[in-house]
Protein backbone atom coordinates (compact mmCIF):
# COMPACT_ATOMS: atom_id res chain seq x y z
CA UNK A 1 0.00 0.00 0.00
CA UNK A 2 1.29 3.69 -0.97
CA UNK A 3 2.31 5.19 2.08
CA UNK A 4 0.29 8.11 3.53
CA UNK A 5 -2.92 6.43 2.25
CA UNK A 6 -5.79 4.10 3.61
CA UNK A 7 -7.00 1.00 1.77
CA UNK A 8 -10.57 0.99 1.00
CA UNK A 9 -12.59 -1.91 2.70
CA UNK A 10 -12.63 -2.95 6.34
CA UNK A 11 -9.84 -0.96 7.08
CA UNK A 12 -11.44 1.74 7.11
CA UNK A 13 -14.07 1.11 10.29
CA UNK A 14 -12.90 3.01 12.98
CA UNK A 15 -13.52 1.47 16.86
CA UNK A 16 -14.11 5.20 17.61
CA UNK A 17 -17.34 7.51 16.50
CA UNK A 18 -15.56 10.37 18.19
CA UNK A 19 -12.09 11.46 19.21
CA UNK A 20 -11.01 14.50 21.10
CA UNK A 21 -7.80 16.62 19.53
CA UNK A 22 -5.66 18.68 21.54
CA UNK A 23 -3.81 21.13 20.22
CA UNK A 24 -2.60 24.23 19.41
CA UNK A 25 -4.08 27.93 19.06
CA UNK A 26 -0.71 28.35 17.02
CA UNK A 27 0.45 26.29 14.03
CA UNK A 28 4.03 26.91 15.28
CA UNK A 29 7.56 27.47 13.48
CA UNK A 30 7.68 24.23 11.30
CA UNK A 31 5.57 23.29 8.43
CA UNK A 32 5.16 19.78 9.81
CA UNK A 33 3.01 20.47 12.47
CA UNK A 34 0.49 22.16 10.12
CA UNK A 35 0.86 19.04 7.88
CA UNK A 36 0.29 16.88 10.64
CA UNK A 37 -3.11 18.50 11.87
CA UNK A 38 -3.78 17.90 8.06
CA UNK A 39 -3.51 14.60 7.86
CA UNK A 40 -4.83 13.73 10.89
CA UNK A 41 -8.74 15.34 9.84
CA UNK A 42 -8.22 13.84 6.19
CA UNK A 43 -8.06 10.51 8.28
CA UNK A 44 -10.69 11.27 10.66
CA UNK A 45 -12.60 11.74 7.26
CA UNK A 46 -11.78 8.87 5.66
CA UNK A 47 -12.32 6.58 9.16
CA UNK A 48 -15.57 8.58 9.56
CA UNK A 49 -14.57 9.73 12.68
CA UNK A 50 -16.37 12.93 14.32
CA UNK A 51 -13.87 15.42 15.99
CA UNK A 52 -14.37 17.34 19.40
CA UNK A 53 -12.25 20.14 19.68
CA UNK A 54 -11.39 23.52 21.82
CA UNK A 55 -13.09 25.45 19.30
CA UNK A 56 -11.88 28.47 17.51
CA UNK A 57 -10.58 28.38 13.94
CA UNK A 58 -6.89 29.49 14.81
CA UNK A 59 -3.23 27.38 14.30
CA UNK A 60 -3.57 23.51 14.51
CA UNK A 61 -6.96 24.19 15.88
CA UNK A 62 -8.13 25.72 12.81
CA UNK A 63 -7.11 23.60 10.34
CA UNK A 64 -8.33 20.34 11.72
CA UNK A 65 -11.46 21.21 12.39
CA UNK A 66 -11.70 22.79 9.01
CA UNK A 67 -10.74 19.76 7.26
CA UNK A 68 -12.91 17.29 9.43
CA UNK A 69 -15.95 19.64 8.75
CA UNK A 70 -15.23 19.94 4.93
CA UNK A 71 -15.02 16.39 4.77
CA UNK A 72 -18.46 15.80 6.19
CA UNK A 73 -17.82 14.67 9.81
CA UNK A 74 -19.43 16.67 12.53
CA UNK A 75 -17.19 18.68 14.82
CA UNK A 76 -18.16 20.27 18.12
CA UNK A 77 -16.11 22.95 19.74
CA UNK A 78 -16.62 23.49 23.17
CA UNK A 79 -15.27 26.80 24.12
CA UNK A 80 -15.92 28.89 27.41
CA UNK A 81 -17.71 31.72 26.93
CA UNK A 82 -14.77 34.10 27.77
CA UNK A 83 -13.15 33.24 24.51
CA UNK A 84 -15.94 33.13 22.27
CA UNK A 85 -15.28 36.51 20.99
CA UNK A 86 -13.72 35.92 17.10
CA UNK A 87 -10.99 38.04 17.96
CA UNK A 88 -10.07 36.11 20.61
CA UNK A 89 -10.25 32.73 18.74
CA UNK A 90 -11.57 33.04 15.39
CA UNK A 91 -14.45 31.69 14.06
CA UNK A 92 -15.81 28.30 14.91
CA UNK A 93 -16.52 25.51 12.64
CA UNK A 94 -19.15 23.25 12.94
CA UNK A 95 -21.28 22.90 16.06
CA UNK A 96 -20.48 25.49 18.59
CA UNK A 97 -20.96 24.71 22.43
CA UNK A 98 -20.65 27.58 24.89
CA UNK A 99 -19.36 26.91 28.28
CA UNK A 100 -18.87 28.52 32.17
CA UNK A 101 -15.14 28.19 32.28
CA UNK A 102 -12.15 25.61 31.75
CA UNK A 103 -13.19 23.08 33.78
CA UNK A 104 -16.41 22.38 31.85
CA UNK A 105 -15.33 22.87 28.34
CA UNK A 106 -12.74 19.48 29.83
CA UNK A 107 -15.34 17.78 31.42
CA UNK A 108 -17.93 17.87 27.74
CA UNK A 109 -15.03 17.29 25.65
CA UNK A 110 -14.16 13.90 27.87
CA UNK A 111 -18.03 13.06 28.06
CA UNK A 112 -18.18 13.30 24.28
CA UNK A 113 -15.26 11.60 22.79
CA UNK A 114 -14.33 7.79 22.76
CA UNK A 115 -10.53 8.64 22.33
CA UNK A 116 -7.77 11.80 22.49
CA UNK A 117 -5.00 12.78 20.76
CA UNK A 118 -2.48 15.54 21.51
CA UNK A 119 -1.11 17.13 18.26
CA UNK A 120 1.86 19.53 19.38
CA UNK A 121 0.66 23.12 21.13
CA UNK A 122 1.15 25.21 24.44
CA UNK A 123 0.77 24.97 28.58
CA UNK A 124 -3.49 24.48 27.33
CA UNK A 125 -2.59 21.37 25.44
CA UNK A 126 -0.33 19.76 27.60
CA UNK A 127 -2.65 20.58 30.78
CA UNK A 128 -5.35 18.91 28.72
CA UNK A 129 -3.43 15.54 27.74
CA UNK A 130 -1.96 15.20 31.73
CA UNK A 131 -5.67 15.52 32.79
CA UNK A 132 -6.33 12.85 30.67
CA UNK A 133 -3.21 10.88 31.47
CA UNK A 134 -4.70 11.35 35.26
CA UNK A 135 -7.80 10.25 34.77
CA UNK A 136 -6.69 6.75 32.56
CA UNK A 137 -3.80 6.16 35.95
CA UNK A 138 -6.88 6.68 38.81
CA UNK A 139 -9.54 4.03 36.93
CA UNK A 140 -11.55 7.08 36.08
CA UNK A 141 -11.69 5.48 32.25
CA UNK A 142 -9.81 3.43 30.24
CA UNK A 143 -10.63 5.83 26.78
CA UNK A 144 -7.22 5.99 24.76
CA UNK A 145 -4.60 8.97 24.65
CA UNK A 146 -2.65 9.23 21.87
CA UNK A 147 0.17 11.34 21.56
CA UNK A 148 1.47 12.39 18.16
CA UNK A 149 4.87 13.03 18.50
CA UNK A 150 5.67 15.15 15.32
CA UNK A 151 8.91 15.61 14.38
CA UNK A 152 10.61 14.59 18.02
CA UNK A 153 7.72 17.85 19.35
CA UNK A 154 7.27 15.84 22.60
CA UNK A 155 10.21 14.11 23.58
CA UNK A 156 11.15 15.95 26.32
CA UNK A 157 8.08 15.55 27.81
CA UNK A 158 8.10 11.71 27.61
CA UNK A 159 11.87 11.87 28.93
CA UNK A 160 10.48 13.55 32.46
CA UNK A 161 7.70 11.07 32.30
CA UNK A 162 10.48 8.16 32.24
CA UNK A 163 12.45 10.33 34.96
CA UNK A 164 9.29 9.78 37.24
CA UNK A 165 9.72 6.34 36.94
CA UNK A 166 12.81 6.33 37.41
CA UNK A 167 12.55 8.02 40.62
CA UNK A 168 9.45 6.32 41.90
CA UNK A 169 7.15 8.56 41.13
CA UNK A 170 4.93 6.64 38.08
CA UNK A 171 3.74 3.07 37.98
CA UNK A 172 5.80 1.30 34.78
CA UNK A 173 2.30 0.11 33.77
CA UNK A 174 0.81 3.62 34.07
CA UNK A 175 3.93 4.44 31.88
CA UNK A 176 1.82 2.95 28.61
CA UNK A 177 -1.08 4.61 29.28
CA UNK A 178 0.15 7.13 26.67
CA UNK A 179 0.12 6.06 23.01
CA UNK A 180 2.54 7.44 21.02
CA UNK A 181 3.98 7.51 17.56
CA UNK A 182 5.37 9.68 15.15
CA UNK A 183 2.92 9.33 12.22
CA UNK A 184 -0.92 9.66 11.94
CA UNK A 185 -1.45 6.21 10.37
CA UNK A 186 0.82 4.40 12.98
CA UNK A 187 -0.93 6.28 15.67
CA UNK A 188 -4.65 5.40 14.68
CA UNK A 189 -3.70 2.32 14.56
CA UNK A 190 -2.08 1.40 17.97
CA UNK A 191 -4.84 3.35 19.62
CA UNK A 192 -7.06 1.03 17.79
CA UNK A 193 -5.51 -1.75 19.21
CA UNK A 194 -5.00 -0.24 22.41
CA UNK A 195 -5.72 -2.45 25.56
CA UNK A 196 -5.59 -0.61 28.75
CA UNK A 197 -3.19 -1.72 31.42
CA UNK A 198 -5.12 -2.94 34.85
CA UNK A 199 -4.30 0.08 37.35
CA UNK A 200 -6.42 2.43 38.70
CA UNK A 201 -7.23 3.77 42.38
CA UNK A 202 -10.81 4.37 41.57
CA UNK A 203 -10.99 0.88 39.83
CA UNK A 204 -9.79 -0.87 42.53
CA UNK A 205 -12.64 0.08 44.87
Amino acid sequence: MEEGRVSSGNENQSRFKRICVFCGSRVGHKSAFSDAALELGKLMVERRIDLVYGGGSLGLMGLISQTVLNGGCHVLGVIPEALLPPEISGETFGEVKAVADMHERKSIMYEQADAFIALPGGYGTMEELLEVIAWSQLGIHDKPVGLLNVDGYFNSLLSLFDKGVEEGFIENSARHIVVIADTVIELIKKMEEYVPPVHGIVAQK
